[in-house]
């Protein structure tokens, strides 16, 4: 099972339907999405999620509506009734949002349980071991923006979209995404998502030390083949012996220890120096054989 039917599932078995308005708000939800339809004064909901019709029958029967009709095409649920106990409902089939507000205000078992349907109605969740991506399409902006500002008082930031003409929000901080499955009472699918979210940034801190690790490694190894190149060339040159005694012992103890470090290197000295002094003999052996190949090319 996927990650979003994990989380649908969660809240489809949430036993928190005594409270008949929390009820109505959350029904309200899925009716702000963009897979609801009205069809001869009734109302469908199709999905291809059956916890969702699961929890939507739920709510129905909470509030004795019982005549509803449940088919399956393919691998698309639908469920269509007639709900006369929502008031909000206007002439023009658009919620009275304005109304709504007033009702729900500071009521935050309401306003969760209105988010909640919206989620259970059109909502989706990418794999977290993948990427984060958390979305809910709607019928209308004005049902986009209404959510999503009150989404907002609770410091949970959601972004608008427009996908195929169709207006949304969504988030990818993963952070934000968790706010909001605490949000909608998703409390183990949080859990789960959290975990997920500490192994990808421990694995992420990794990676980025090991490629840090790689690319000092690739330096090092860069600048000591250089380093030889240029006491090679001095000594096919017959010019190594006219170095000074310390350049000499550095550059023959570059050629027997190539992979080792430059504080390696200094430890090795008859007299040990630190990594910035080594650095300072291989930079000046490295000059003189850059001076000897411009010489004798000019020549």
């Amino acid at each position: 099972m996927s990650f979003a039917g994990e989380v649908k599932e969660e809240l489809n078995k949430l036993t928190n339907l005594a409270n008949k308005e929390a009820v109505k708000y959350e029904l309200l939800g899925y009716w702000m999405t963009n897979h609801m339809a009205i069809e001869k004064n009734k109302i469908k909901f199709s999905t291809e999620n059956e916890y969702n019709i699961n929890r939507f029958s739920k709510l129905l029967n909470n509030l004795q509506q019982t005549k509803y009709e449940i088919q399956i095409v393919g691998k698309t649920f639908s469920i269509t009734t007639s709900i006369p106990e929502l008031e909000e409902i206007q002439e023009n089939i658009t919620l009275d949002l304005e109304n709504i507000k007033k009702k729900i205000e500071k009521q935050e078992i309401f306003q969760k349980a209105l988010v909640r349907g919206c989620f259970l109605g059109s909502g989706s969740i990418s794999n977290p071991k993948q990427s984060y991506h958390l979305e809910v399409l709607f019928s209308r902006k004005i049902y986009a923006d209404f959510i999503l500002q009150l989404l907002q008082e609770y410091q949970i930031s959601l972004k608008s979209v427009v996908k195929n003409e169709t207006e949304g929000i969504y988030a990818k901080d993963g952070e934000e995404i968790s706010k909001f499955l605490a949000f909608i009472g998703a409390n183990h699918s949080v859990l789960q998502f959290e975990e997920i979210r500490v192994y990808r940034e421990i694995r992420g801190n990794v990676n980025r030390k090991v490629n840090c690790e790689t690319a000092n490694l690739n330096k090092t190894v860069e600048s000591a083949l250089k380093q030889i190149q240029a006491i090679e060339f001095l000594k096919q040159k017959g010019k190594l012996e006219e170095l000074s005694e310390g350049l000499q012992e550095i550059a023959q103890l570059r050629i027997a220890h190539p992979e080792a470090s430059l504080i390696e290197l200094g430890n090795l000295l008859k007299t040990p120096i630190g990594k910035s002094g080594v650095n300072h003999r291989l930079k000046a052996i490295e000059k003189m054989a850059e001076e000897l190949l411009t010489k004798e090319k000019k020549n």
